[in-house]
């Protein structure tokens, strides 16, 4: 006779009541198991992501490629505007300075400012880099004028005629600022 016959004569309640509570507590063995298996896992992965170097992508110019770009085009500062130009000897127009600038440093730009703000993609005006494009409509037609940006809202241009010479203007300047229609990044 069994334990369970013992205590009553319910020997099937007793050995399904102990039956229940074995597979209740191996049940429970396993989720705990199974927690500390999952546990591992994310600790390990927490681990490993904090050790590996992120992945970095190339930008279109070098940080170093920059400087000097806007040095170049600010040591043109003075050379004469001439419609159609595009170098320091004849001087330049708003493209053809811009196209100048950038051909310096190994970069071919399209000739119009319409051409270029075409080809190169739009970026937010708060992402504006020093060497970045930007583009105005001067005269009715969007991207009619182009100017290299320098910093702190300043860049650089051969504007008009009028004013005979490449120059740093600021986007602050009521007349840029309304005008102002985007920016690119070559």
């Amino acid at each position: 006779m069994n334990k369970a016959q013992k205590a009553g004569g319910s020997g099937f309640l007793s050995i399904y009541v102990m039956h229940v509570m074995k597979k209740s507590l191996l049940f429970f063995s396993m989720q705990r198991q199974l927690w500390v298996r999952l546990f591992l896992v994310l600790a390990t992965m927490l681990v490993a992501s904090c050790a590996s170097t992120p992945e970095i992508k190339p930008v279109a110019r070098s940080v170093a490629a920059q400087p000097r770009l806007v040095s170049y085009a600010l040591s043109l500062q003075g050379a004469p505007y001439r419609y159609g130009k595009e170098t320091p000897e004849e001087g330049f127009d708003c493209s053809g300075f811009v196209r100048h600038v950038y051909k310096k440093q190994g970069i071919t730009l399209p000739r119009t400012a319409k051409d270029m703000a075409l080809a190169l993609s739009p970026i937010p005006k708060n992402a504006v880099h020093s060497g970045d494009l930007l583009f105005f409509n001067i005269d009715g037609r969007p991207f009619s004028h182009v100017g290299i940006y320098v910093n702190n809202d300043s860049f650089i241009h051969a504007p008009s005629q009028r004013t005979g010479r490449v120059l740093v203007s600021s986007l602050k300047n009521d007349y840029w600022h309304k005008r102002y229609i985007g920016a690119r990044r070559p």
